[in-house]
């Protein structure tokens, strides 16, 4: 049985008044949905995912070896990652003229560790 569609819709409308106050208050500002808008639409490109997915397994990286281990050109992995640096998703360390690249904090390592597990679990119920 599925909730889309019209089965989705209440059988009797009725507002619980204290539980749309209490959710209401607890709901993000604009100003943080847009981000989590941006750093969600971040993740949902396969190009970008697969190297945030590369830096969760292999630590710090370099292009070079970000993009050979992606199968992506180093120009389309320095592309994803200014995006990905300018939403915080990414951190970067010079050393000479050599750039490295990490997962920004444990936070990020978390949200992929936990997508990576859902998208697992729904497989095996599948």
């Amino acid at each position: 049985m599925t909730v889309d569609g019209p089965a989705a819709a209440c059988a009797v409308r009725v507002v619980d008044s204290a539980k749309v106050a209490h959710v209401s208050a607890a709901l993000p500002d604009a100003d943080v949905i847009t981000e989590l808008t941006q750093v969600f639409g971040l993740l949902a490109d396969p190009g970008r995912l697969r190297v945030i997915t590369a830096l969760l397994e292999g630590g710090e990286m370099c292009v070079c070896d970000i993009a050979a281990a992606c199968g992506h050109s180093e120009s389309a992995v320095s592309h994803a990652l200014r995006l990905l640096r300018a939403s915080r998703v990414v951190r970067v360390r010079r050393a000479g003229r050599m750039a490295y690249y990490r997962l920004d904090d444990s936070h990020v390592r978390m949200l992929l560790d936990l997508a990576l597990t859902h998208v697992g679990h729904t497989k095996e119920r599948a």
